[in-house]
């Protein structure tokens, strides 16, 4: 399995979504309910990013990444302040931050993180479509890319 990274180029825009925990919802006739959880990490996290006015070499390096990751489904992406998370406020030694969420790690995991190291636990992000180019201008593209967050399991 490879860990590759997502080109260094930062992001204009991002849609986070950390996902749900798995679980199970009874509703009596009376209207009470119940709740069966099926683990303590959430599921289905999705990360969209979108990147305008960038270049075209910028947009066919993303491209790139994507046929690299996808030809080997034991191929993850991680993100770090360089690419995915660049543009996100980060102060060192602070706890919930967004950069960690996005990474994967929940409120019982913060004693762990490692800020660039993705086998340290958390997602293991997929792209979950080919990347979305529009052409804006001669030479510059709009590009928009889809990521799955995958649970570790190993």
């Amino acid at each position: 399995m490879g860990y590759l990274a997502f080109p260094s180029i930062e992001p204009s825009s991002r849609n986070f979504s950390p996902g749900e925990f798995p679980q199970t919802t009874f509703e009596a006739q009376n209207g009470a309910k119940s709740f069966i959880r099926y683990g303590n990490k959430r599921v289905n996290a999705t990360l969209n990013l979108s990147f305008t006015n960038i270049t075209n070499v910028q947009a066919a390096q993303i491209i790139k990444n994507y046929t690299v990751v996808t030809k080997d489904p034991a191929n993850y992406l991680f993100f770090n302040v360089h690419n995915g998370t660049a543009g996100i406020e980060y102060s060192q030694g602070v706890a919930h931050q967004l950069n960690d969420y996005i990474k994967g790690y929940d409120d019982e995991d913060y004693a762990v993180l490692s800020d660039e190291d993705p086998s340290s636990g958390g997602l293991r992000w997929r792209y979950s479509g080919p990347p979305q180019l529009q052409s804006s201008v001669p030479g510059y593209s709009n590009v928009t890319c889809s990521f799955v967050g995958c649970l570790d399991g190993d």
